[in-house]
């Protein structure tokens, strides 16, 4: 397909799509880098083999899987024309982002209760980089939960149709990458010491 061709709409439409996707790979090639460094200092004397990952981790874990859910729904239901499903979903994805990051918040002070912070005498070269990835993504789940805002906002003033969803769908992707990247990042951490 040729991506000089169509509408300016179209065209438009596509660069979006590949902006998203180009930020989308830095991402994943940040996040790789920082796993292959954890990998890597696992050989350290210093290192923690036997730690377990907080029970908030896993709460979280399941409540971003869940949010997913309710993106498709909240798009599928705007699909289907119904405006106060959609704005339900919406707002249940946006409330479970939320939650995400405060499971996050209390999985680092179970980690903090275990005595491990994350710089200082107290600290672990372990626990460092589950917090340094944690927090990494949390950052990013704060850019999710701002582009539900603005399509919170852009639905209520009826900007989105069934045929009219680019800022809906572009959301619903970075959302849906935030979320897989967490359970990749959730999985690695488990299973990786």
């Amino acid at each position: 397909m040729d991506l000089t061709q169509g509408t300016l709409e179209e065209k438009n439409s596509r660069a979006k799509k590949m902006m998203l996707w180009f930020g989308i790979v830095s991402l994943v090639m940040s996040f790789a880098g920082w796993t292959s460094a954890f990998v890597v200092s696992s050989s350290r004397e210093d290192w923690l083999g036997d730690f377990q990952l907080p029970n908030a981790f896993i709460i979280s874990t399941v409540v971003v899987m869940i949010s997913s859910g309710t993106f498709m729904l909240a798009q599928s239901a705007l699909k289907s024309r119904q405006r106060q499903m959609a704005t339900l979903w919406l707002m249940t994805t946006f409330v479970l982002g939320i939650v995400f990051i405060l499971n996050q918040f209390f999985a680092f002070q179970q980690i903090i209760d275990l005595g491990y912070n994350f710089t200082g005498p107290t600290s672990n070269i372990t626990m460092s980089y589950i917090y340094l990835i944690a927090m990494m993504h949390i950052l990013h789940v704060i850019v999710g939960l701002v582009c539900i805002l603005v399509v919170i906002y852009n639905h209520f003033k009826q900007k989105y149709t069934a045929d009219r969803m680019l800022g809906f769908e572009l959301a619903a992707t970075f959302w849906h990458f935030i979320d897989i990247l967490w359970v990749y990042l959730f999985l690695f951490l488990y299973f990786v010491k």
